[in-house]
C-alpha cells in the first residue's frame, strides 16, 4: 500500500510539473466528416441522400496498416465532449499502436441529418439505435478501405449509452468489430424482466454511505419545502428566495419542476461522484457527493442546506452563477434522469420515447425524494403528445438480444458500485468471453476516463483486464 501512494505521488509531480503523461493533456484531432445514408434500412424513403457525419481522429500513434483501430461510439451528446473525457483510449493506443477514431452520433452535435430542421416531428424517424450503428459500421468500412486498414483488428469503445452501443457493435457488426469495451452499459433496460426501481434507490445509498446524516438531512429538507410550498404565494416566495432563484416561483407547477431540478441535481453528483476534480458535464470537485452531504449537515437549516448542495451540480465550484434559472438548466423530458439541455436534450427525450426505455421515478419510499411518479402509462402519453410517437419495447427487447446474450464473444462490462446506473448493467461473467468487472469506489464510466494519481486501485486493475482483453483479441 505504501509502495502504491509513492507511485500515485510521483505521478501526480509529473501531471502537475512536467505534463508528460498522455492522460495529463488530451491529444488533439483531427476533424472530418464523412458522408453517411440518411436511411440504411429502406431503399425508397429516402434513395441515396446523405448527410455529413462528423469525426474524430488521432493518428500520432498508428503503425499503418497494422495497428488495432480503437473506435469510440459516441452517445447523446457533441463527440468533442467523449473525446475529452475518454483518456484511457488515449492512454493506451501508444502501447497498441493504436488509430483513434471517435464518431458522432447521429442527430447530436454537428451531425444533424437535416440541418437546422432535424428536430422538426416529421424528421425524427430516421433517429434510432440501428441507425446509428449502421452509420458506424459503414464508417468503419470506409476507414479500412481507404486507409489500406483491411487487416486491422477494430476494437469499440463507449460508456453509459455509448457503452451499450459498443456492445451492440460486436453483437450485430463481428465482421467488423473484433471486440467490445462497453463501459457503464445498462444494456438490460432494454429487456422487459429488469426491476427499474433501482435508480433513485442507487442515488440514495451513495448518499447514505457518504456521511451518517445526510439521507435523513435530505429526506427532512424535503418535508419541509413541501410544509412550505402547501402554504401558496407567501411559501414560493421563501423557497424562491432561499434557493436563489432567477425567477420566483409563481404556481405549484414551477414547485413540481423545482423538485425535478433538484433530483437532478442529486442523481448527476452521483453518477460523477470521481475522486478527483473533473469538469465532465459540469465543474465539480472531488467526491461531490460528500461536498454535497457536509453542505447538508453544516447548515443549521436544512432546506438552506439543500439549497447549496443542488445548486453544487449546476454552479460547480467556480460559483459564477448568481442566481438559478431551473427551467433552462433542467428540462422536463422523457428521461427522468436528465435529458440535458440545448438541441440534443430533444434527441435523447425522442430515444426515450421509442426504444430506449429508461427508469421511473422516484416513490420517497426506496428512495428518499419526493413522489415523483413515471409510469409506463404516463411515457406513452407524454411521448405522443409530444413527439405523435409510442414505444415498442417489445421490439427493442428482441432486436438488441435481452439478457440472452451467451452467444456474443469478445466483450468487457465494467460497471463502478458508486454508478446509479448499475443495476442495469451486466454484472456476471458469461462464460470465457463477456467478461464483468466491478470497480470498487467507481462511479460512471470512470475506467474510461484517464489515469489520475488518485485513481483507486479497482479502476487501475480494471483498466488492465481491458488491455489484457483487447491484447488477447487482437493477437487471435
Amino acid at each position: 500500500m505504501e509502495a502504491y501512494r509513492l507511485l500515485r505521488l510521483f505521478f501526480l509531480v509529473v501531471c502537475v510539473f512536467s505534463h508528460t503523461l498522455v492522460s495529463c493533456n488530451i491529444p488533439s484531432y483531427v476533424e472530418k466528416y464523412f458522408d453517411q445514408r440518411l436511411d440504411h434500412f429502406n431503399f425508397v424513403s429516402h434513395g441515396d441522400k446523405t448527410f455529413k457525419q462528423r469525426y474524430l481522429v488521432q493518428d500520432q500513434w498508428w503503425s499503418q496498416g497494422k495497428g488495432p483501430i480503437f473506435f469510440y461510439t459516441g452517445n447523446e451528446g457533441p463527440i468533442t465532449a467523449f473525446w475529452n473525457a475518454t483518456g484511457f483510449v488515449f492512454d493506451i493506443a501508444p502501447q497498441f499502436g493504436a488509430l483513434v477514431v471517435f464518431a458522432e452520433h447521429r442527430y447530436y452535435g454537428k451531425s444533424l441529418p437535416f440541418g437546422s430542421s432535424t428536430f422538426e416531428p416529421q424528421n425524427m424517424g430516421l433517429l434510432t439505435v440501428e441507425q446509428a450503428l449502421g452509420d458506424y459500421a459503414m464508417l468503419i468500412k470506409y476507414l479500412k478501405q481507404t486507409l489500406n486498414a483491411s487487416n486491422c483488428p477494430v476494437i469499440t469503445f463507449g460508456g453509459s449509452y455509448g457503452g451499450m452501443l459498443s456492445a451492440y457493435m460486436r453483437f450485430k457488426y463481428p465482421n467488423f468489430v473484433t471486440g467490445s469495451i462497453a463501459a457503464s452499459a445498462p444494456i438490460n433496460l432494454l429487456t422487459n424482466t429488469v426491476d427499474r426501481s433501482f435508480f433513485f434507490s442507487a442515488v440514495t445509498k451513495d448518499f447514505s454511505e457518504a456521511t451518517p446524516q445526510c439521507e435523513p438531512k435530505v429526506r427532512q429538507a424535503f418535508d419541509v419545502l413541501m410544509n412550505m410550498a402547501s402554504q401558496g404565494t407567501p411559501g414560493l416566495k421563501q423557497i424562491s428566495e432561499t434557493f436563489k432563484l432567477c425567477k420566483p416561483l409563481s404556481n405549484n407547477d414551477d414547485f413540481y419542476h423545482l423538485l425535478g431540478w433538484i433530483r437532478n441535481s442529486f442523481t448527476f453528483l452521483a453518477m460523477l461522484d470521481y475522486p478527483y476534480p473533473a469538469q465532465f458535464m459540469g465543474k465539480l470537485p472531488a467526491y461531490p457527493v460528500k461536498v454535497a452531504c457536509k453542505y447538508m449537515e453544516d447548515s443549521t437549516d436544512v432546506v438552506t442546506g439543500l439549497a447549496k448542495a443542488a445548486g453544487l451540480y449546476y454552479n460547480g465550484t467556480d460559483g459564477e452563477l448568481q442566481c438559478y434559472d431551473i427551467f433552462t438548466e433542467f428540462v422536463a423530458c422523457a428521461d427522468q434522469t436528465g435529458c440535458g439541455v440545448g438541441p440534443d436534450s430533444l434527441a435523447w427525450d425522442f430515444q426515450a420515447c421509442t426504444e430506449i426505455h429508461l427508469v421511473p421515478g422516484s416513490n420517497n419510499i426506496t428512495d428518499m425524494f419526493p413522489k415523483m411518479p413515471w409510469t409506463d402509462d404516463m411515457r406513452n402519453d407524454y411521448c405522443y403528445k409530444k413527439w405523435k410517437v409510442i414505444p415498442r419495447d417489445d421490439w427493442s427487447e428482441a432486436e438488441f438480444w435481452g439478457r440472452d446474450i451467451g452467444t456474443a464473444t469478445n466483450i468487457v462490462f465494467s460497471n463502478g458500485d458508486l454508478d446509479p446506473w448499475r443495476g442495469g448493467g451486466v454484472l456476471k461473467s458469461i462464460g470465457s468471453s463477456i467478461q464483468a468487472i466491478t470497480i470498487n469506489g467507481g462511479a460512471h464510466h470512470l475506467d474510461l476516463r484517464g489515469q489520475n494519481p488518485f485513481d483507486p486501485i479497482s479502476v487501475i486493475a480494471a483498466r488492465e483486464v481491458e488491455k489484457q482483453n483487447i491484447r488477447k483479441w487482437i493477437n487471435s
